[in-house]
């Protein structure tokens, strides 16, 4: 698949951004990475609410191997076959997926700002603790250093 026959086949679903990414592209409307153009066909981002769907259809989620083993994404489902034949139920099925795509990050904003919270907690308290020593030192040393007497030879 090239760029070109994507945009095309996204032509009623509307405007997609289309990225290199992997050996394929990330296709994301509005920002939001919603399907996968790679070599073995083209994925969908799915949830529980769409993957249903998928299997009913006789979909698969995207896999990859490893030299150790396969890897199952369950959140990217392979497009029907049928659908690359019927623009208008292709473009409901992106909607789903842009809706899952979007659901995903929600859920994922709120432990970012926790994390984020917690660094900065964590930043702060160790700025903190290094400031009272010094603080400290200043408080204590109140001697003045003699100045050297210049010598002439």
């Amino acid at each position: 698949m090239d760029r070109d026959f994507l945009i095309d086949l996204f032509a009623d679903f509307g405007p997609v951004t289309i990225r290199r990414m992997f050996s394929g592209f990330g296709i994301s409307a509005d920002g939001t990475n919603f399907a996968l153009a790679l070599r073995g066909g083209l994925y969908l981002r799915a949830d529980d609410q769409t993957i249903p769907r998928f299997e009913a259809e006789g979909s698969k989620p995207f896999q990859y191997q490893t030299r150790a083993k396969t890897v199952t994404v369950g959140s990217y489902w392979q497009l029907p076959e049928r659908l690359y034949d019927d623009p208008e139920e292709l473009t409901g099925w992106a909607r789903a997926a842009l809706a899952a795509a979007q659901r995903a990050a929600l859920g994922k904003r709120p432990k970012a700002r926790k994390a984020a919270k917690a660094a900065k907690a964590a930043k702060a308290a160790k700025a903190a603790t290094r400031k009272k020593p010094a603080a400290a030192k200043k408080k204590t040393s109140k001697k003045k250093t003699p100045k050297k007497k210049k010598t002439s030879s």
